[in-house]
């Protein structure tokens, strides 16, 4: 984070999981966040189960947002079968919704992708033995991959990675050991030290710690609803 006069602080918060029936109970914070900061940036799972109708009452509950919102969606967007008609819906709302894709606002660069599982450091999951493992493993490879890819291409200052799972195993400390491969790979943050990034965000590990750092020292928040703040809010507000 920075206190220099010409940052730009913007609001990120992941897993809101949005359930069907549920209506109002957002707009509250995405009224305070508007007043905030100057941006809001979503980390995946933004529906519960991934169904059009979930994606509707979020669109409807952002309505009250005034600043840009950025995002990517996360593995529970896609139970369902149905994320392309919820990122048509999202976007339609006027959240720029990244896979693969940057977006700028105030000469900050948000770079995201959903990112895959795998684990952490040497003991990360390898190519190695049956097809349905090399799948798994090439899905993580092919989303660190789209991430340079992006990466590449952006020239900004200022430039911040938008993921939904983790990049290091810092930030998920906190949850049960048996399920830290699945929640984010260092494959990652191996992409994001190639670069010079402000700071990175991600959802996700609901249990996990708020912040932590890429091996090359990149800055690294967890933002998931359930994860405690410094703010003590449900989101964080973070300067670049």
């Amino acid at each position: 984070m920075t206190d220099d006069a010409s940052s730009f602080t913007f609001a990120s918060i992941g897993d809101l999981h949005v359930k069907d029936g549920q209506s109002g109970s957002l707009r509250e914070l995405f009224q305070a966040i508007s007043k905030s900061a100057g941006a809001l940036v979503l980390c995946g799972d933004l529906t519960d189960t991934g169904t059009p109708a979930q994606a509707e009452i979020l669109a409807k509950e952002l309505r009250v947002c005034s600043v840009p919102v950025i995002g990517v969606l996360g593995n529970h967007d896609y139970e369902s079968g149905h994320a392309d008609e919820v990122k048509r819906i999202l976007c339609d709302a006027g959240v720029h919704l990244l896979d693969g894709q940057a977006a700028e606002v105030n000469g900050v660069a948000f770079i995201g992708v959903k990112g895959f599982a795998g684990g952490f450091g040497p003991r990360m999951l390898s190519s190695f033995g049956e097809p349905a493992i090399k799948t798994f493993v090439a899905e993580a490879m092919n989303e660190a991959m789209r991430l340079e890819n992006i990466m590449r291409t952006v020239n900004s200052r200022r430039a911040v990675v938008v993921l939904h799972y983790a990049p290091i195993v810092d930030t998920v400390e906190g949850e049960p050991l048996e399920i830290y491969p699945f929640l984010g790979c260092s494959r990652l943050a191996e992409t994001i030290d190639r670069f010079k990034v402000c700071a990175v965000v991600h959802g996700h590990a609901h249990r996990g710690k708020y912040e932590g750092r890429t091996p090359a020292g990149a800055r690294v928040y967890n933002v998931a609803m359930g994860v405690q703040k410094p703010s003590g809010l449900p989101y964080a507000l973070i300067s670049v």
